[in-house]
């Protein structure tokens, strides 16, 4: 959670704004006539935000503004887990991205998105089961997204009802150690109580991942190392079968009229000259 986290606008509406003497206080009338949204005790030393208003200005926040879901009230930074909470997770990660590049490019820095998506992706790698439906969740279990969507899958091609669950934004620490491999997380922090929990529970690490298998010595499961790959047997066609197992016969160049029909003269390499060569 960042410091000095500023509030967003849980729904779209006109701001209804009282100053009092010591604090903010924001509500937030939605445009679909629904519940208002209060926010109570905002304090002064945190100013509002300034952006861009209906008619195309920029000032702060006041009475009687209009404003989107998703938009920052207050100065600072957004929580990311109000973020998810809001939006959904593409919003979050979006705003992980842009926050973290943020701070790079004040540096001078310059790096590719795509090296910080790897590691948000695995910040919202699980979900938390709120309803387990037809499958074998349990309600309130950590699950890995791929997992859940595939169980899912399989219970609605049976007809059974899927399982609902909500995105888990976790910090890098916490997503590292909440791996299903005991070997990877091990070798990352805490190793003692890693190992201690792992014995204690008789786990056992199916080495799935890079990390693991980098530990043990084996091939690691990517490009020519996947299983599918692997496993597969290359047959020749009938084609290339013939073409590489055919016997040369007396017709072919080999064995031609003009086969070793040399006259056996000696070469006169006198009549050469090396001068161009030294």
């Amino acid at each position: 959670m960042p410091r000095g986290k500023a509030p967003i606008a849980d729904v779209t509406g006109r701001v209804r704004l009282e100053d009092g003497e010591r604090f903010y206080k924001i509500t937030i009338v939605p445009d679909d006539g629904g519940e208002e949204v209060v926010y109570d005790k905002l304090s002064k030393r945190q100013r509002l935000r300034v952006f861009k208003h209906e008619d195309g200005s920029e000032r702060v926040l006041s009475d009687g503004d209009h404003v989107e879901v998703g938009q920052q009230l207050m100065e600072g930074s957004a929580d990311p887990h109000e973020v998810l909470r809001v939006q959904g997770p593409r919003e979050v990660q979006i705003h992980l991205v842009r926050e973290v590049q943020e701070v790079y490019r004040a540096q001078g820095v310059s790096i590719h998105d795509k090296h910080i998506e790897v590691i948000v992706r695995q910040m919202l790698r699980r979900v938390t089961i709120i309803d387990s439906g037809s499958t074998e969740f349990l309600p309130g279990s950590l699950i890995d997204r791929a997992e859940f969507e595939a169980e899912n899958r399989r219970v609605v091609a049976e007809g059974g009802e899927p399982a609902a669950g909500r995105p888990v934004l976790m910090g890098i620490t916490k997503a590292s150690l909440a791996t299903d491999s005991w070997l990877s997380a091990a070798s990352f922090q805490e190793t003692t109580r890693v190992l201690t929990d792992a014995a204690i529970n008789c786990r056992s690490d199916k080495l799935n991942g890079l990390k693991e298998n980098v530990i043990i010595g084996k091939l690691i499961p990517a490009g020519t190392g996947i299983n599918r790959y692997r496993n597969i047997q290359v047959q020749p066609t009938e084609e290339a079968r013939a073409a590489a197992y055919t016997i040369p016969s007396y017709e072919d160049q080999y064995y031609s009229p003009d086969f070793g029909q040399a006259t056996g003269a000696a070469v006169p390499l006198d009549d050469y000259g090396y001068s161009d060569y030294r």
